[in-house]
């Protein structure tokens, strides 16, 4: 198998990142040092600590949701979504910010309001969309945004 074949993918528990081949990456393929399912359909929690691996590392763009626990709109959005991970596995993964305790990563990224959705690649930012929005809402900007970006994989 070449490298061609793989993808990278970052473990959201334990911040490892993970060569996993292609037609793994569809199957729940598991972390090769937590045992952790890779892609689980839920959106995972994003820290300074597992921010390198899932964010600059894989090969798989993540949605960051960036909110915080006292924010109405945030929590008001968190089912919607969690419901748009499941339907955006493989091709993105989504992952939730909490701006309180990680304020290092919102102070980069320039998050002034919340909620805030970002889709980062590669670590740099492709697409920035704020304010709460119902899962289709969610689902139909992520795919145009990356559709746009030359990612065929949705």
């Amino acid at each position: 198998m070449t490298n061609r074949d793989c993808r990278m993918v970052g473990c959201a528990a334990c911040g490892a990142t993970n060569r996993v081949p292609a037609a793994k990456a569809e199957a729940d393929a598991k972390c090769g040092r937590c045992g952790i399912a890779l892609l689980s359909g839920e959106p995972g929690v994003l820290t300074s600590a597992n921010f390198t691996a899932l964010a600059e590392r894989s090969d798989i763009p993540v949605l960051v949701d960036f909110w915080a626990p006292w924010c109405g709109p945030c929590r008001q959005m968190a089912p919607a979504f969690s419901a748009a991970a499941g339907q955006l596995k493989p091709a993105l993964r989504l992952a939730k910010l909490n701006t309180e305790a990680e304020q290092g990563l919102a102070a980069r990224f320039g998050i002034r309001s919340i909620p805030t959705l970002m889709i980062l690649h590669k670590g740099r930012e492709i697409a920035r969309q704020s304010g709460a929005m119902p899962t289709t809402a969610i689902v139909a900007w992520a795919q145009q945004a990356l559709s746009h970006r030359g990612f065929t994989s949705l």
